[in-house]
Formats: structure tokens, sequence, C-alpha cells
């Protein structure tokens, strides 16, 4: 089974042109659409996405997964608009050729009980699953900074509440950095979350600090490998995150950017970080498509 190797092009650019650019140097065939031509992937107008998607098509190059900031909201917010997201996203699968969403849990400002957040956060997703299952969208959980899936324990408990197996309609990302920025032991959340984990974010660092992937302290190289030998299969998408660009600081990332690559173009930058991610996954043999 192959392990689909993707990005996050937004990184490198803002047109499509320049997203695609950026992929056929690195010589990607899929791209996680989060921000293009000035909108955000849930707010894309259906004929520009058909737009978007003539262009992809003349290069050949495929949808992997939309980065959609559904669950970035606070557990106190009206959860309308992120249901209005979702659906957006159902009517653009069709046009786009791609049913699969990265999602968040919720934040909690007012820092309500930790019992209060967790059972809000799980009502949410489940009414977020609900409704992918009626549009025929898959759903992959992203741990994150300060939401409520951010520490591995409580991943376990989404995982526990929604995650039906790896063919269901709620599915996990494990993205290394994050939980890296969390001073959690990545390799030990590995253990706990591997036979629960659908997709992998390809994001790096080392003293809080981006850098290109296998390069950090988040126990990349270690953790690819043992998914390979596991027979793991699955999206990975890399996250670059070097400089905080505009489509960077739109996330509101966690960690400092990397001085080193700060005078580079967001292009230059994006590509330095998917040759890592494509230079370790050749080391490793991983059967990358």
């Amino acid at each position: 089974m192959k392990w689909l190797l993707s990005a996050f092009a937004d990184e490198a650019g803002g047109t499509v042109e320049e997203q695609i650019e950026a992929l056929k140097r690195a010589g990607l065939h899929y791209i996680d659409i989060r921000g293009i031509d000035g909108f955000n992937i849930t707010t894309l107008p259906l004929d520009h996405a058909r737009e978007v998607k003539q262009k992809l098509d003349a290069v050949g190059i495929k949808v992997g997964m939309y980065g959609s900031p559904i669950g970035k909201i606070d557990i106190a917010d009206d959860m309308s608009a992120d249901l209005d997201k979702l659906n957006h996203l159902g009517d653009l699968a069709p046009i786009l050729g791609c049913n699969a969403v990265r999602i968040f849990s919720y934040y909690n400002k007012e820092g309500r009980p930790h019992e209060e957040w967790q059972q809000e956060s799980l009502n949410r997703l489940g009414q977020l699953r609900d409704l992918a299952e009626q549009r025929g969208l898959v759903l992959y959980h992203e741990n994150e900074r300060h939401i409520f899936g951010d520490y591995c324990k409580d991943v376990l408990s989404i995982a526990k509440a929604l995650r039906t197996g790896p063919e269901g309609t709620f599915r996990l990302i494990f993205d290394f950095d994050n939980y890296n920025q969390s001073d959690e032991n990545v390799w030990e959340n590995w253990q706990q979350l591997r036979d629960l984990t659908d997709g992998i974010h390809l994001k790096d660092s080392k003293d809080h600090q981006h850098v290109p992937v296998g390069q950090g302290t988040g126990s990349v190289r270690e953790i690819l490998a043992d998914a390979l030998q596991r027979g793991w299969h699955g999206p990975l998408t890399v996250e670059p995150h070097l400089t905080h660009s505009g489509a960077v600081a739109a996330t509101g990332p966690s960690g400092v950017a990397n001085q080193e690559y700060s005078k580079m173009s967001p292009a230059d930058s994006f590509h330095a970080a998917c040759q890592a991610a494509t230079n370790l996954l050749q080391e490793l043999n991983a059967p990358v498509e």
C-alpha cells in the first residue's frame, strides 16, 4: 500500500499557479488545499473551484485533503459556522475530487472545567461526523496546540468516542511537531496512537523552533521507520512552517520561525522542507506515491 505524499503548498505562494509550480519543483503530485487565490478552502466559490481543478488536472496534480480550520473556534462559539463550512466542502467534493477534511477539536478560552470542555468538544465533533457521513466526507482530526485534542490522553479519548476504524468517517492525524511543541514525548505518544493513526503531518521542531522534517526532536525518522515496519499506510502532508509567511500566520502557529530560512522566499523555504521530507522518505525506502 502506498503512502500518499502531499503538501500545504500555500506556504510557497498564494495563487494556484504559484502552488502548482512549487509542487512540480518538489516532484509532488498531491496538494492539501488550505488557502488558494485569496480564499480559504471553506469559502472557495464553486465556479472558482472548477477553474482550480482544471489547472491542477492539466499538470496531473490531485487534491489530497482540505486543510480546513473547522474546529478552531471556541466551545462557547456558535457551532453553525463550522457546519456551514463542512457543508460547503461537501459541495466542493465532487468538483475537486476529494472528500478528506482536516479538522480540529475546539478551544476553551474561558477555562471551563476539563470535563465540560471534553463533553462539549466531543458533542461538536459528533455533529461534524454525522454531517460528514451525510455528505460523503471523511474527517481527519489533527492534534493541535491549545485545542481539546492537544495532549495524547485527550486524543485517545477522542479516538475512543468517535473513531470506528481506519475506514471510518472519523480518523486521526499524527502531527509530530504539535506534540513536540506541547513538550510531550513524541515517541511515547506514537506508541499509544500508532494503531489509531490514519494520517501524518510532516512537521518538525527543535527547542520550539521549526526545522526541516527529520532534523528536530520529534522522533520523525524513528516513527516513520516504525510505521513502515508495521505496514502502516495513509496520507502524509508536508507542513513546513520554516518561515511564518502569511499562510502560516493565518493558522496561528505554535513555535517560532527558523532564522536560517528567514531570508529565503516562501517558495524556496517550502522547497527546502519538501526536499528534506522526500529525502528522508527515500532513505527509509517508503512506498511513496
